[in-house]
């Protein structure tokens, strides 16, 4: 049971330190003209973002907002 433990144990914290290394990277300056452009934009498709909308609504039970603070109870 011990060297099962151990051996989960060295795997995970492996898996830990392997994942903290791969998930950082500096833009340069002349690649933000790249991340800027309008293809890397979430909201570039009104027929997606309706979709989206439509299904928050049946969910949530509130609509619209879109950056404006309170909750679904419409006491705003």
């Amino acid at each position: 049971m011990r060297p099962l433990f151990t051996k989960l144990f060295l795997l995970a914290f492996l898996g830990v330190i392997i994942g903290s290394q791969t998930g950082c990277e500096s833009v340069k300056p002349w690649q933000r003209k790249t991340l800027a452009d309008y293809t890397m934009r979430g909201d570039r498709d009104p027929l997606d973002d309706g979709l989206k909308d439509h299904i928050f609504f049946s969910r949530e039970m509130a609509a619209g907002g879109k950056g404006v603070g309170g909750g679904g109870c419409g006491c705003n």
